[in-house]
């Protein structure tokens, strides 16, 4: 049973990924309309017993069009003219996407405008104000 190794700590069964192998369209020739060399990689997310769930939660929210309603990440490889270099080309993009999803995003921090920008803000605004008060027609006519 061979694993694919995302990072140190994390690994995926290959038993849980599926390939079909398609038609693939653009440059080829020939070769485009008589051998399926594009990839269509499958990787059933949800039903994963290789990921943690924190990790599942966020690589359904990183794959977006990619995934199905019954949480299968399918991800199409047709960039090159050999089966085999589609092939690895999907691997090694669903392998980018877990490494993604398994750092965590750190929390953001609300911050608030320093007393210096804030007065900086408030005098060019003065100095726009009093440009534009310029331009205007004075009061007297």
């Amino acid at each position: 049973m061979a694993r694919l190794q995302v990072s140190p700590g994390l690994s995926i069964d290959e038993a849980e990924l599926s390939e079909r192998f398609v038609l693939a369209s653009g440059p080829g020739g020939q070769n485009v309309n008589k051998v399926s060399t594009a990839v269509e990689l499958r990787f059933d997310v949800r039903g994963s017993a290789s990921l943690p769930d924190a990790v599942k939660a966020r690589l359904v929210r990183l794959a977006g069009g990619r995934m199905t309603q019954e949480g299968v990440l399918v991800i199409g490889a047709q960039r090159f003219r050999s089966q085999a270099r589609n092939r690895e080309d999907a691997l090694q993009r669903l392998l980018a996407l877990v490494r993604e999803a398994e750092t965590a995003q750190k929390r953001r921090r609300p911050t608030r405008p320093t007393y210096g920008s804030q007065q900086r803000r408030l005098e060019s605004k003065g100095v726009r104000s009093g440009t534009k008060a310029m331009r205007r027609r004075p009061e007297g006519e």
